[in-house]
């Protein structure tokens, strides 16, 4: 049986229907590419096809419709076995990633998600790794708005610093209608990977330790974290949570450690407009940690969202908002000249790098995922020789990835070059 291109696997939900109707898009210009979509109810998919159908202009007749259910493990190594590439959507993927990867693996099929759980990538390298690469297959995760933008936008930044990179300071900035405080910016999904990552975040020291037992050496000048509050430049900044900085970690020790290539180093932040939000967000982010520990008011805060949110989080937000949501990375860069003397001289050059687009959470992410799955069928001899449960920047540093991005409203610039 010939496999698929892409199949799309949670296809019913929130970030799956939009990655079909990217799928869609994206789709015409290629009419050798197949594709299926899969999930638990036959019905359920066959009534987002029609959907998407209807909105798209597009005949989606000829999809081929797999069901699966992560409870099932005979399923999914069926449903694996039809594709090239499998694009998971469904999660939380602490709850439901692992048995997907492990049947990709078996089913020697391409894996990509668009987790921003550090515990399960992680995890899922230690456990997985050397099965996939026995496999000759990849497992990609955090192909979205976590982490394309750091994890790529440093390899940009790399590509055009001209010398030595030594580090770089991340900083966000997200533009959102006001509608968005009131009917919802960010999907119930989002904010139940985010409740459970607190909950188990001391979990992660141990995890990293098994995960690199020995540390890489002290590189200098080490990038040191700035004070919890901040200002920089036109904002007020506080670290950035999510699982960027231990993605391009991973990426930069697998350079030094399989191509002997200095690592660089990497601090994350959000900015906001005032003092007075960032006061306020760093209030709530500690208020939502602490409740996370106890699972009494883990449930309420999962139970509730919109409540503790304060109206942030919906079963759904609406196009209108998510249409309109901007967001910009801003990646300072410091280093070296060429040709300048690492080990004697301080750093004597800096570089601004900005990665921005819109529709962060289900737009621009859903067009990096994608564009990550077609990489892997499209530009294979350009990526690693073995698989493995690698990173987006050790999989896609030697494709076009970047430009097949910019030329997909996710533009990768550099700004500043001094």
């Amino acid at each position: 049986m010939s496999r698929l291109s892409i199949v799309i696997f949670g296809a019913t939900g929130f970030t799956g229907k939009h990655a079909v109707r990217e799928l869609v898009r994206v789709g015409k210009a290629d009419s050798a590419l197949t594709w299926g979509v899969a999930g638990r109810s036959r019905d359920k998919l066959q009534s987002m096809l029609d959907e998407t159908s209807k909105a798209t202009g597009e005949d989606l007749s000829s999809v081929k419709i797999i069901v699966a259910d992560v409870g099932d493990e005979k399923s999914l190594k069926e449903m694996c076995s039809q594709a090239h590439v499998l694009v998971n959507c469904c999660g939380p993927y602490r709850h439901y990633g692992e048995p997907v990867v492990r049947a990709a693996i078996d089913g020697k099929a391409h894996y990509v998600d668009v987790s921003g759980e550090p515990q399960f990538i992680e995890s899922m390298q230690l456990e997985y790794d050397q099965q996939a690469r026995d496999a000759g297959v990849f497992v990609i995760s955090a192909c979205g708005f976590d982490s394309v933008p750091n994890d790529l936008g440093v390899i940009h930044l790399q590509r055009h610093f001209g010398g030595t990179l030594n580090s770089v300071e991340s900083y966000l900035t997200t533009q959102a209608p006001a509608e968005g405080r009131t009917s919802g910016a960010i999907n119930y999904g989002t904010w139940e990977s985010l409740i459970y990552g607190l909950a188990h975040y001391n979990e992660l020291p141990a995890l990293r330790k098994k995960l690199y037992p020995e540390r890489l050496p002290t590189f200098k000048p080490k990038l040191l974290p700035r004070s919890v509050i901040h200002a920089r430049e036109d904002g007020w900044c506080l670290p950035f949570p999510g699982s960027d900085s231990s993605v391009v970690y991973r990426t930069h020790r697998h350079l030094y450690e399989h191509e002997h290539k200095r690592p660089v180093q990497i601090k994350t932040y959000v900015k906001f407009p005032s003092l007075l939000t960032a006061l306020s967000v760093a209030l709530a982010a500690a208020f939502l940690f602490l409740l996370s520990k106890l699972s009494l008011t883990r449930g309420l805060l999962l139970k509730y969202p919109r409540v503790f949110s304060l109206g942030l989080v919906a079963r759904g937000p609406s196009e209108e908002v998510t249409r309109n949501t901007h967001f910009k990375f801003e990646l300072y860069g410091e280093g070296w000249e060429a040709g300048a003397d690492v080990e004697a001289t301080p750093p004597n050059k800096k570089v601004k790098a900005q990665v921005s687009g819109v529709n962060p959470g289900y737009g621009a992410t859903v067009v990096a995922l994608l564009h990550c799955a077609l990489t892997i069928l499209r530009e294979r001899d350009s990526m690693p020789k073995e698989g493995g449960v690698v990173t987006t920047g050790v999989a896609f540093r030697n494709t076009r990835l970047i430009q097949r991005l910019c030329e997909n409203n996710l533009k990768f610039e550099i700004v500043n070059d001094k």
